[in-house]
């Protein structure tokens, strides 16, 4: 689905507890792409040394382009701390199941 500026809206499922407790397994989550990430967002990323894995995780901070991104749950995944800098392809904006919320 597109929306406004070339700005496309996903649905996205999310697995695993890396991001527990604000996001669970299971969770679907709206997910803007193209749209600007500011720290604290969270974020659908893809990492450099896992090309294949997308992750949902909070931003951090920017550094040339890339962003260094942390679970809310430290223990339940891994993040920026083992796998480096990310690339940012969208910001989570809601979650829409269970039980809706929007993210700033």
């Amino acid at each position: 689905m597109w929306h406004g500026r070339g700005v496309r809206w996903r649905r996205v499922l999310v697995r695993g507890p890396s991001m527990s407790p604000t996001l669970r397994d299971g969770d679907v989550v709206l997910v803007t792409f193209g749209a600007v990430a500011r720290p604290g967002d969270l974020v659908l990323v893809r990492w450099p040394a896992r090309p294949g894995q997308l992750s949902v995780k909070r931003a951090v901070g920017e550094k040339n382009g890339a962003w260094a991104v942390h679970s809310d749950n430290p223990y339940g995944s891994t993040d920026s701390r083992e796998l480096g800098p990310a690339e940012v392809l969208g910001v989570v904006r809601a979650r829409l199941w269970p039980s809706p919320r929007r993210f700033r």
